[in-house]
């Protein structure tokens, strides 16, 4: 991560520190566990911020989270805290948007028990999307997974295509 050097001069900062305190005998031993707690809760602070800037670098470079982050603009249909939709800026139908999860999951490949809850989350609010954006006589969902089905940004998402009829060569 891009912040991990810097954490690493503190963490190596915060033990140079402690090394000098913990050798210095003028230090009573009540002032020594007092510098040593805190102390060890700033490593651990500095530990946590750093893995968690790791976390946060994987998916800084992902479109669709900027967009969740509201670091890229979109047109959003609808917001809430685990989800969010809008309109795709190439449409493919008369109606194309895009329905996201705002905790990065690469692609459908990804799903697992411990993060599948958020599925079932969007479908059950697909239909008031769709219905939000205008469509009325009938919508097709689609998730493009991995390279061959041409998925463009690692990032989980949903098409919601309606507004028209749409071809049947592909469902």
């Amino acid at each position: 991560c891009r912040f991990q050097n810097q954490q690493i001069l503190s963490l190596r900062s915060i033990y140079s520190i402690s090394q000098i305190l913990f050798s210095d005998k003028t230090f009573c031993q009540e002032s020594q566990r007092f510098y040593k707690k805190a102390l060890h809760f700033d490593l651990k602070r500095a530990i946590l911020d750093c893995n968690n800037d790791l976390k946060r670098s994987r998916t800084m470079d992902c479109l669709f989270c900027a967009i969740a982050d509201g670091n890229i603009p979109s047109k959003k249909l609808y917001e809430d805290d685990k989800i969010l939709a809008f309109y795709d800026i190439a449409p493919q139908a008369p109606i194309h948007i895009l329905v996201i999860p705002k905790k990065h999951i690469a692609s459908v490949q990804e799903i697992t028990p411990q993060n599948s809850e958020i599925i079932s989350y969007i479908f059950e609010r697909i239909p008031a999307i769709a219905q939000k954006a205008g469509i009325t006589n009938g919508y097709r969902v689609i998730s493009n997974c991995g390279e061959d089905a041409c998925q463009s940004v690692k990032h989980l998402h949903f098409h919601i295509l309606g507004g028209g009829k749409l071809s049947d060569q592909m469902a």
